[in-house]
């Protein structure tokens, strides 16, 4: 008996088959239909791991693409499933820092893992993956080698967040002749000190967990941790926390009729 739990978010699309722990886990682009990638995410994982379909017994969507789920047997809202897979991961943390592709989020939890209170950023992309995707762009350097292209680098002052006005910024800042490295770094800075803003807005206590697909970036990491003065908890695959809270949900709904 398993369940699987699907995060359909707006750039990749996260799948987790679970029973009581973590069989597989993948990760595709949404493209342009979250219904589509939903499902060759189920397949995915199913193929992996050799089950037979008939075994999955509880199927919990989630994400901005849960509508797009006629198959699942649930929804939930990704503030609620982010508290479950984190909570499951670590039960230490009570704070959840999630930066994801379009927007940021931060989530407070219970002892248990449930949601007390959160605070959301979703009417722009200052200072999510969508930011990064269009800095690195403007820069001409790849997102995945952000780490190594800046570390160590002092940052140059990226005074906007508007992800329009940032990358006029970012293209006067290369005209004056002002290095990509130093420029890069900057943008770092900036999406720590967004993160850290979004922090302000709920009472932080217990461990923070970081996660998201900006979570992977080891230098982002570092500098929250150096604004906060606090470690982050990250996990292995940050990306995957919410459809993990999507899989255990189902799973607990699994035990409870059992």
């Amino acid at each position: 008996m398993y369940s699987i739990g699907i995060d359909s978010g707006s750039i990749a699309t996260k799948a987790v088959l679970f029973n009581g722990k973590i069989l597989a886990k993948v990760i595709i682009p949404t493209g342009w239909s979250p219904k589509t990638a939903s499902k060759e995410a189920m397949s995915l994982l199913i193929g992996m791991s050799g089950i037979d379909e008939s075994e999955v017994k509880n199927i919990v969507g989630t994400g901005y693409g849960r509508v797009s789920m006629p198959f699942a047997d649930k929804t939930v809202t990704e503030i609620t499933c982010h508290g479950k897979g984190a909570h499951f991961l670590n039960d230490n943390v009570r704070t959840i820092l999630d930066i994801g592709g379009q927007d940021s989020k931060v989530i407070s939890l219970d002892d248990n893992g449930n949601v007390i209170d959160f605070a959301m950023n979703d009417k722009c992309a200052a200072g999510t993956g969508r930011f990064l995707e269009v800095m690195s762009n403007v820069l001409g350097i790849d997102i995945g080698d952000l780490d190594d292209f800046t570390k160590g680098i002092n940052p140059e002052p990226i005074t906007s967040m508007c992800t329009v006005f940032a990358e006029s910024e970012v293209i006067s800042l290369l005209a004056k002749g002002v290095s990509k490295d130093g420029i890069a770094s900057g943008i770092v800075h900036s999406i720590a000190n967004r993160g850290v803003s979004i922090l302000s807005k709920v009472r932080v206590k217990g461990e923070i967990a970081f996660t998201g697909g900006v979570a992977i970036s080891e230098v982002i990491k570092k500098a929250i941790e150096i604004k906060l003065k606090l470690a982050l908890y990250t996990p292995c695959t940050p990306q995957i926390v919410g459809a993990l809270g999507a899989a255990v949900i189902g799973w607990e709904i699994l035990d409870k009729n059992a």
